[in-house]
């Protein structure tokens, strides 16, 4: 997620211990969501229904399902926050707002419940094991509150956002399904591919921006209903608005289309999303999705990325919004069609987007954006964050891989995921030259695509090209270098 625009060896054990089922195997079989969900505008809530079928990649037995419930971290009353004091003001604009997600219902199981840290994780105790490489299929009743809030999920002045909007299964690894509470700093996300059909019915007067190709929509009365269908995806988001204008334009079999409401140069924002998603196919490995919906939005951040479908706060200046349609652009092939552990090790892929957004401005003069300029930029943040909080601790963390819940604030975890990871991508790169590099990229999202990939495995597709590596990510990740 692009919250600032201005913006190894020694860690194997995390590394192994945080080993995930899907980097192990490929597998053919992917787990299904097949969702149903209906909103009503006066009550500001979604209901919703999950026919879930899960696929067992592991090599164990599994008894219990769990799955994140990311929208109960809005309800009053929240132990763990989803938005920081210091973006409360923007985000809840119109005062404290809440909303919370309730399971009414599990269907064909043992039994439920909902626990976790701070009631975030449903429980669901199968009726019996399911073996590898077998099947088991779960129906899951909620109903989702919105608060008023530009974030990830609520209703903004404009719109309604609903991403993180259904129960989601945890990501597994070798020590279990992975729960991950609601921090608000970073990108608390962590799920494996699965295939989705996805329907939604609101007011017909809506225009729905969605993750999926649309395969059919009626409209009855005063309702629509659009379904969706969506393959290898690690979530499913969808935007819907009365005020959306929309922009189309066809980029090798790719529909890219640009939803926006208060755009003054739509074409331009239309082409850079089209021109970085061709650059960085041609550059990194082919973008697989059929759609790509880059939605105007109220957020509090600048974007936030979802497969096929990126959030781009309205309240951005021109410049801004196309840096950050690029930066979340990036992240369909950092995030979305190869996966990281963004709880712990959130420069893989915010520090890769960064540099691929350089990248991609390197290579189009034609933007207020030069390679020169956004490295020396994140210089000079990173120095300053270096200096000002070796002023405030004595001695400033540099350390990368640390879960999200560990950095001190969000300034903190902007210049160590964001600013350090990309002058460690261009040290990198300026170290090796531009072959070696390339092809490192080139083979990290070949080797790992539908994946969530290891640091070692990033790191490891550089070693396989012939260069000695460790001992320089080594230094940066664990915070010996001084930049």
């Amino acid at each position: 997620m692009k919250k600032f625009l201005a913006i190894l060896l020694s860690v194997v054990a995390i590394a192994a211990a945080l080993s995930f089922a899907g980097c192990k195997k490929k597998s053919v079989t992917l787990s299904e969501y097949d969702i149903f969900a209906s909103y009503d505008t006066e009550s500001q809530t979604l209901t919703g229904t999950v026919n879930f079928t899960f696929y067992n990649n592991t090599d164990n037995e599994i008894d219990t399902l769990k799955f994140n419930l990311f929208g109960n971290a809005f309800r009053e009353g929240a132990t763990i926050k989803p938005v920081s004091a210091a973006y409360s003001g923007k985000a809840y604009y119109s005062g404290a707002s809440y909303g919370g997600m309730e399971i009414t219902e599990v269907q064909n199981c043992l039994n439920w419940n909902v626990g976790g840290e701070d009631e975030n994780i449903l429980n669901v105790a199968l009726s019996s094991p399911v073996y590898p490489e077998q099947t088991v299929s779960v129906t899951i009743s909620y109903a989702l509150k919105l608060a008023n809030v530009n974030h990830r999920t609520g209703v903004t002045k404009n719109g309604v956002n609903l991403g993180n909007f259904y129960p989601v299964l945890c990501a597994y690894s070798r020590e279990g399904f992975v729960e991950s509470p609601y921090y608000s700093c970073g990108d608390p996300f962590l799920s494996e591919c699965a295939n989705y059909t996805v329907t939604v019915e609101v007011p017909a007067t809506y225009t729905v921006a969605a993750s999926g190709k649309l395969v059919s929509e009626t409209v009855s009365s005063d309702r629509k209903k659009c379904a969706y269908s969506l393959n290898n995806a690690r979530d499913f988001a969808l935007v819907f608005s009365d005020k959306f204008e929309v922009a189309t334009q066809n980029i090798d079999g790719v529909e890219v289309s640009y939803y926006y409401y208060k755009d003054s140069a739509p074409q331009e924002s239309l082409a850079a999303a089209c021109e970085s998603l061709q650059y960085f196919s041609d550059t990194f490995g082919g973008y697989v999705y059929p759609t790509l919906s880059v939605v105007q939005t109220g957020f509090c951040y600048g974007g936030m990325e979802y497969p096929a479908l990126t959030m781009i706060s309205d309240d951005l200046d021109k410049d801004g919004n196309l840096y950050t349609i690029v930066h979340e652009n990036a992240h369909q092939w950092w995030y979305a069609m190869v996966g990281s552990d963004q709880l712990n090790c959130a420069w893989q892929d915010e520090g890769l987007a960064e540099y691929s957004s350089l990248l991609f401005f390197e290579n189009h003069p034609d933007y207020a954006f030069t390679r020169t300029g956004l490295v020396g930029t994140a210089v000079k943040s990173y120095r300053a964050y270096y200096s000002v909080y070796n002023q405030i601790f004595g001695e400033a963390n540099t350390t990368m891989n640390r879960n999200i819940k560990d950095f001190e604030s969000e300034y903190e975890y902007s210049n160590v995921a964001y600013c350090k990871g990309l002058i460690l991508f261009d040290m990198l790169r300026q170290s090796i030259g531009d072959e070696k590099f390339f092809d490192g990229l080139k083979t990290y999202f070949k080797n790992n695509l539908y994946s969530i990939a290891s640091c070692d495995d990033l790191i490891g597709c550089f070693i396989k090209g012939g260069n000695d590596v460790e001992g320089f990510f080594a230094s940066f990740i664990e915070g010996k270098i001084v930049i």
